[in-house]
């Protein structure tokens, strides 16, 4: 473990090089996407001049909401999206072979080998807003809220990664899924939106089999529910995200072996 610590630290230190040796770039994308997240809290604005709450959330609670599906979506993006993007490339191609030899699992070289640190900075932005949200409700989390709050952010990351890497590793079998691995990353945007407006099969589909929805919804009680905190959810993301997770890695070694390398 701590052998591959120090290597995501090397890989991470190269990321910030790349990014710092075009930092008008970084600058541009940080201010695409700064603006972008302002767009979302302009709207959730008009929205609710109109209205007094959606569903069982106050305004204030929905720009809660947005906030951290902003820190959970730039984590992810941050670390993993790229790096999966590029997975059926690699495949496509047989440049995964040099992956294959790496005195590494495969999986974690794929998946690492390189980060957007401009994402981090609109982590930090959701953040923001999200304690500024807070602090408008009236709401000061305490350390343990705070400590589940991250554990329930790490968990959602957790389950974009499982979900993507798994659309990823279809590769294997149909070659080109770019398709597939664009279209979940729009749909994970649904994660945005206040549960209590999900309802029937899609509602069951995106909590229970593909539960996007949760991915910021459950953070975003635990904050906001000082007095009652929701457990049954935490534990469903919990579980959740470890069932993607083992099925992803299961799904990675399986396609390792219909894998035909570009030597082959």
């Amino acid at each position: 473990m701590l052998r591959y610590l120090k290597i995501y630290g090397l890989l991470m230190r190269n990321s910030l090089i790349r990014e710092m040796s075009f930092k008008a770039n970084f600058l541009l994308w940080t201010i695409v996407e700064i603006l972008w997240f302002f767009g979302q809290v302009l709207f959730i604005n008009v929205l609710f001049g109109h209205i007094d709450r959606l569903g069982d959330w106050t305004k204030w609670q929905v720009v809660a909401l947005v906030g951290t599906h902003q820190v959970v979506a730039q984590i992810f993006q941050a670390f993993f999206y790229v790096n999966l993007t590029q997975i059926p490339e690699l495949v496509r191609t047989g440049k995964l072979d040099v992956y294959l030899t790496l005195p590494l699992d495969s999986q974690f070289a794929v998946s690492t080998k390189q980060s957007g640190l401009d994402n981090l900075v609109n982590a930090l932005l959701g953040l923001a807003i999200t304690g500024f949200a807070l602090s408008q409700l009236g709401v000061h989390p305490r350390p343990a809220q705070i400590a589940l709050y991250t554990a329930c952010v790490l968990l959602g990351v957790t389950v974009h990664y499982s979900v993507m890497c798994s659309l990823s590793t279809l590769s294997f079998w149909i070659i080109r899924a770019q398709g597939l691995i664009y279209a979940y990353f729009n749909l994970f945007n649904i994660g945005r939106y206040p549960d209590s407006v999900f309802k029937g099969a899609f509602r069951l589909m995106f909590t229970w089999v593909i539960p996007v929805i949760l991915v910021a919804n459950v953070p975003v009680r635990v904050l906001t529910q000082a007095a009652a905190t929701p457990w049954a959810s935490i534990l469903q993301l919990g579980i959740s995200s470890a069932v993607l997770l083992c099925f992803t890695r299961w799904l990675w070694r399986f396609g390792l072996v219909r894998y035909a390398s570009a030597s082959s």
